[in-house]
């Protein structure tokens, strides 16, 4: 039922997902699916999850197969941005559902997706190429996404703009990321060093627990520009 409504999604979006279509393509009576899933809201979020899920499977393959390959982060986050936006254009129901903050919030695909994005982020910043914390970075990186996928969505096929994605991922790298050495000397590179730093501490072996705890929590505020006043 699920692959038949993802279907007729894709094929004519929710007005084109009717539960006499489904229920013809499932081979079942009308009276399943409303058992089964409430109504067509509850099935269109279950056709919404499977389809992304499917996506963030994919991806996180490909993390894989990019770690063990040693490819360049860099690269490998781009192409997961070229992908991210050629998928939510091929499936935009599934894309306002899912960036829809009420629904997003209780969906396991959209947190598995960011998972998938901060484990990207992290290998920048083991790399030793991030200007700002990882967390700032995912953010960064996920509202720049959103944003350029809605402009997209929002315009004609026949009038977007082909180089607005690029143009967008260009501009958040070049806001994140060290892109020459003389950019590791002052002022930033104890920022970019503490950045670097924090994204291994937790697996620093040689410090007990409560030392990698403490560690981890001044390199915080070293890259967030956090302060404490003296007592």
């Amino acid at each position: 039922m699920v692959d038949g409504a993802a279907r007729l999604l894709r094929e004519g979006g929710p007005t084109a997902m009717t539960t006499r279509g489904v229920a013809e393509l499932a081979g079942v009576q009308a009276p399943t699916i409303y058992r089964l899933f409430g109504d067509k809201d509850g099935l269109l979020e279950a056709v919404a999850e499977h389809v992304m899920a499917s996506f963030v499977a994919d991806k996180t393959a490909e993390m894989a197969a990019s770690s063990a390959a040693d490819v360049d982060p860099v690269d490998d986050l781009r192409a997961s941005w070229r992908r991210q936006v050629d998928f939510s254009l091929a499936n935009p129901a599934v894309f306002r559902l899912l960036s829809d903050p009420d629904r997003v919030v209780g969906s396991p695909a959209a947190r598995a997706g960011r998972e998938v994005l901060a484990s990207r982020v992290h290998r920048l910043a083991v790399a030793g190429l991030l200007l700002v914390p990882e967390s700032r970075a995912v953010d960064l990186i996920h509202a720049a996404g959103v944003g350029v996928i809605q402009a997209l969505l929002a315009t004609p096929a026949d009038q977007r703009d082909p180089g607005l994605g690029e143009a967008m991922i260009d501009a958040v790298l070049g806001a994140i990321l060290v892109d020459a050495p003389e950019q590791r000397e002052e002022p930033n590179g104890s920022l970019t060093a503490a950045v670097s730093l924090r994204a291994v501490a937790p697996d620093l072996d040689v410090l007990s627990p409560s030392e990698r705890q403490l560690l981890v929590e001044w390199l915080d505020r070293v890259a967030h520009g956090v302060t404490r006043p003296v007592s």
